[in-house]
């Protein structure tokens, strides 16, 4: 439903978003998630027609941003970190107005509006003027405009930004419920918000995607803490020479003891062959375990590499 390739938003010599390739499958809720200033928001904007590309290429529903924006529009239900409502309207009227915005046919609008204020859970409040309801109400109006016209394809960006626990707990059991009948794209930067509703998720950071996978094969993954006592760079260094390790992050320092997460091929589990190296090398080992890899573990895991990696560009300029 969503096909993204070589994506790329310049602002003069910036890069908001940098070559960004992926896609989002029907059905599937899929998580944006970054921290602030990633690039999310403005890949939201490209994909909903509010920004165009510098490069590369976005369709949605089989339809490219560029060339057949309108047709976009009509496939696609956005709802913006902050929603745009008329505060003295009332719900149902708001909801005819942008109804016939969506170009909605007459005879479907009592419909389709009945049916966003029952799925919303808004028929309570229907009639109050929206500048009375409480930000979680207004984020349910927000969702039931973005639904109206039945779209396709939900993107939603930071959608529980500012409610309170109950209000979140909400909104969160509305958009699973959404994604039976929706394709839904979320923009977030709250690692719980992704693990609550989403079957995938899509770290971005320096407008770079880091990582693309789903919620399941993340969380089979394994990382291995070992502590051992020497020369950080040579332990480091002995410890990426293992076959199968993928990568070694040094985590901290404790006097002369250094502690190493080490990532593997596949979460294999070759404790005993890193003990091995260590004690071939003399150095005393003090810790070796083993943990499972959390969300939030890739997330910083990614965010690092990504600094690090822009750290390098910028002092190769």
């Amino acid at each position: 439903m969503i096909q993204v390739d070589r994506l790329t938003k310049r602002y003069g010599s910036f890069k908001a978003v940098d070559g960004i390739t992926f896609s989002v499958g029907r059905g599937e809720i899929v998580g944006l998630l970054g921290p602030n200033g990633a690039g999310k928001t403005t890949t939201m904007r490209v994909l909903t027609t509010f920004l165009g590309p510098t490069s590369g290429r976005a369709t949605l529903a089989g339809h490219d941003v560029l060339d057949e924006p309108l047709e976009v529009r009509r496939r696609v239900g956005y709802l913006p970190e902050n929603v745009p409502l008329y505060l003295e309207m009332r719900v149902r009227e708001y909801l005819l107005y942008r109804a016939k915005l969506k170009d909605v046919p007459r005879s479907k609008r009592r419909a389709a509006i009945g049916d966003v204020i029952a799925r919303c859970r808004l028929g309570d409040v229907e009639d109050r003027i929206l500048g009375q309801l409480s930000k979680g109400y207004r984020q349910r109006v927000g969702l039931a405009e973005a639904m109206v016209h039945d779209p396709d394809i939900l993107i939603l960006d930071e959608p529980t930004a500012g409610l309170d626990p109950i209000q979140i707990r909400e909104v969160r059991a509305l958009i699973r419920e959404l994604g039976d009948r929706h394709t839904i794209l979320l923009s977030t930067h709250i690692m719980s918000e992704v693990e609550a509703v989403c079957g995938r998720v899509i770290i971005i950071a320096n407008g770079k995607i880091a990582v693309d996978d789903r919620l399941d094969h993340l969380r089979s993954e394994s990382t291995i803490v070992l502590e051992a006592r020497g020369p950080a760079a040579a332990i480091r260094h002995g410890l990426e020479s293992v076959p199968g390790v993928e990568h070694v992050v040094q985590s901290k320092v404790e006097g002369d003891h250094t502690s190493f997460e080490i990532h593997t091929k596949n979460g294999s589990d070759l404790r005993e062959e890193l003990a091995q190296r260590v004690i071939q090398n003399g150095w005393p080992l003090r810790k070796l375990d083993i943990r499972r890899t959390t969300l939030e573990d890739r997330f910083i895991q990614a965010v690092t590499r990504a600094t690090i990696s822009a750290e390098a560009e910028l002092e190769a300029v």
